[in-house]
C-alpha cells in the first residue's frame, strides 16, 4: 500500500522517492494551459535571473510567470491562464519562474523524479503515479510558505484519495480553492494581472489528459508534457 507524506517549500528538501509538487495558484494550472497551447517544454527555475539569462542564452525562449504576483521586465508573459489562452505557443519552449511552484520543485533536490500537479490535470497524475507505483508518496504543498496554499492542499488531499482508490466528491475540495487566501485578490479589481476569470479555470477539474513530469536532461530540469 502506498504511504503518503506532506511537506512545503520549506522542508521538501528531505523528501526522497517520488515527490507531486503542486501550485494550483497558478503556476501548474498555467504550464498546463501551456502545454494544451502547443507548447513543446518548460525549464522551471528558482531565480530571476536564471530565467533571464537561459531566455537570453536560448534563442526563441519565452520567459513567464512572476515575481510577487507579476511578470517582470524581460518575461514575455505571466501567470495567467486567461492570458495564455489568447498566445499562439504552439511548438515554442518556456522557461519558468515563480515564487511558489518553480520553487517546489528546485528545492525538492533529493527526489528520485518529480511531477509537477494541479486539479486541471488530477486524474492524469494519477494514472501517471499509478503505472510507477511507487512505495510512497509525498506532496509538496508550495503554497503554505506565503500562510496560504489551501487550494494546494486540497488538491494533494483529492490525489491521495484517488490513489487510495475512492471516489470522493470533487465539489468540496474545488470549493477550497474558491474560496482560498490566494484566490481572494482575483476578485479584486485593483489586480488586474490577476484577472478573475483564472479562478475557473483553477477548478477546471481534469480539463487536460496529460501528466506533467520533470526530468533532468543536460543537467537542466525540463517539464514535459506526458498523456495517460
Amino acid at each position: 500500500m502506498m504511504k503518503f507524506h506532506y511537506t512545503n517549500l520549506e522542508t521538501c528538501r528531505t523528501a526522497t522517492g517520488l515527490v507531486v509538487v503542486i501550485d494550483v495558484i497558478r503556476a501548474f494550472t498555467s504550464a498546463a494551459f501551456a502545454f494544451a497551447g502547443g507548447v513543446e517544454k518548460i525549464y522551471p527555475v528558482g531565480m530571476l535571473e536564471e530565467a533571464l539569462e537561459f531566455k537570453q542564452k536560448n534563442p526563441g525562449t519565452l520567459a513567464c510567470g512572476e515575481v510577487g504576483g507579476i511578470p517582470p521586465e524581460g518575461f514575455d508573459f505571466g501567470n495567467s491562464p486567461m492570458h495564455i489562452l489568447k498566445m499562439n505557443l504552439k511548438g515554442r519552449v518556456l522557461v519558468q519562474r515563480t515564487s511558489a511552484g518553480t520553487q517546489g520543485i528546485v528545492r525538492s533536490t533529493n527526489a528520485g523524479q518529480i511531477i509537477a500537479a494541479s486539479f486541471v490535470v488530477a486524474k492524469a497524475t494519477v494514472r501517471y503515479v499509478q503505472e510507477l507505483a511507487p512505495e510512497t508518496i509525498t506532496f509538496v504543498v508550495t503554497g503554505q510558505t506565503y500562510n496560504g496554499g489551501e487550494e494546494d492542499l486540497a488538491c494533494a488531499e483529492y490525489i491521495e484519495e484517488l490513489l487510495r482508490g475512492n471516489s470522493p466528491d470533487p465539489a468540496p475540495f474545488l470549493e477550497r480553492v474558491k474560496s482560498s487566501e490566494d484566490a481572494k485578490m482575483f476578485y479584486d479589481s485593483d489586480f488586474p494581472q490577476l484577472p478573475e476569470a483564472d479562478v475557473a479555470h483553477f477548478i477546471s477539474l481534469d480539463k487536460f489528459d496529460f501528466a506533467m513530469p520533470i526530468m533532468r536532461e543536460d543537467g537542466r530540469l525540463v517539464m514535459h508534457c506526458v498523456r495517460t
